[in-house]
């Protein structure tokens, strides 16, 4: 079977573009695989097929945040920005989880932008859908409260009501200090909303997180 079967979101394809797309082989990459680093010349477009990508930025002070999560069916900015802007990465991308993906060519790539209209939509189409979640992140950071903002992490990245990270690697994917955060979760274990054990948060009081996360401003 061809993967453009298996791709998630991907238009119907004029059968030269098809033939051209089927030309690359899927990858397979490893849990961990650091997949670029700043400052790197893009390698080309992404599509994920299976897996899941974090992608990050540091700051000048070696703080990070998570920028956004690349799952089937999404596109990676970075990589759709150097391709059309000719700019440098400047995040880092990371495999979450072992991941089997596509790399379309920097010169493939903008040869079906110049004869796909079908391709060129669905990668406009997917950067229109990252840059929102961009400003959603924006508005995160900057005019929420880092409760509200821990407790929605705390739900929405749980599985079976347990949060496998550690405080610093929360507080990347909030976008805030592993000080704070380990204040703040001491604060909520001492309430008896969540347990915390080494490498793990456990949820006990969903509901209360839930209004905390509602309390956004």
């Amino acid at each position: 079977m061809s993967w453009l079967q298996e791709a998630t979101g991907l238009p119907p394809f004029a059968s030269e573009i098809e033939t051209l797309l089927e030309g690359i082989s899927p990858m397979e990459v490893p849990e961990g695989t650091i997949l670029f680093r700043p400052g790197e010349t893009v390698k080309g477009f992404v599509i994920l097929l299976e897996g899941q990508v974090d992608v990050y930025l540091t700051g000048q002070s070696g703080r990070e945040i998570l920028l956004y999560s690349v799952s089937p069916g999404q596109s990676c900015i970075q990589s759709t920005l150097g391709l059309l802007g000719g700019e440098e990465y400047s995040g880092e991308a990371i495999a979450r989880s072992a991941c089997r993906l596509v790399l379309v060519p920097n010169a493939l790539f903008l040869t079906l932008m110049d004869r796909s209209t079908a391709f060129r939509g669905f990668v406009f189409s997917a950067f229109a859908r990252r840059m929102q979640s961009m400003m959603h992140l924006l508005d995160q950071v900057a005019f929420q409260r880092v409760e509200a903002r821990l407790a929605r992490c705390l739900l929405d990245r749980a599985e079976n009501g347990v949060l496998r990270a550690t405080h610093a690697d929360i507080a990347v994917m909030i976008g805030s200090a592993r000080e704070v955060v380990s204040r703040r979760l001491d604060a909520l274990a001492r309430r008896g909303i969540v347990t915390l054990d080494r490498g793990q948060v456990s949820l006990r009081d969903p509901r209360s997180l839930e209004d905390m996360a509602r309390d956004a401003k």
